[in-house]
Order: C-alpha cells, then structure tokens, then sequence
C-alpha cells in the first residue's frame, strides 16, 4: 500500500488523534479518509488503529450534521460596549 502522508504526518496525526473525544475521533477519521479517494477507509483504519465502522459511522454522522449557526457562546458574554459606561475615557 503507497502512503499518502510523510511519516512526520502520520506522527501528528495519530498525536492529535489521542488527544479527541470518542465522537470526535470517528469524525476527525471520516473527514481524513474523505480526502483519500480509494482506500482511505482501509488506510487511516490502519494508520489510526480504528475500525472501519468507526470510519463509516464518523462519515453517516458528518453527512447528518447540522449547521450551527447559534454560536457557542453564551448571550451576554464578553467585554461590555464602552457606550454602557459613559464614565469610560477613551
């Protein structure tokens, strides 16, 4: 099988891969094998050391994604506009 990523990638990619929740990780591994046409389920499978279902799982969720256009944070949240302080100087 030809590799289609340097060593030094793979390295990376397996680090950041450790360091992913369980949901996470299915997708990260979906959207990798994504970009490898042909055999890159088989592929990042063996270079994650996840299932192939994970794979396949991680992609259904992918396809069924949501766009979230609410945001993550909170209503309210960060540094207040100076014109609610008019004691402020500028």
């Amino acid at each position: 099988m030809s590799f289609p990523y340097k060593t030094s990638i793979e390295k990376s990619m397996k680090k950041f891969y450790g360091s992913l929740s369980e949901k996470d990780k299915r997708r990260y591994a979906a959207i990798e094998s994504e970009k490898l046409s042909h055999g890159g389920v088989n592929y990042i499978s063996d270079l994650l050391g996840c299932d192939p279902k994970t794979i396949r799982r991680g992609q259904k969720e992918l396809s069924e994604l949501e766009q979230d256009t609410a945001g993550i944070r909170q209503p309210g949240g960060g540094r207040k506009k100076s014109y609610l302080s008019p004691n402020i100087k500028e």
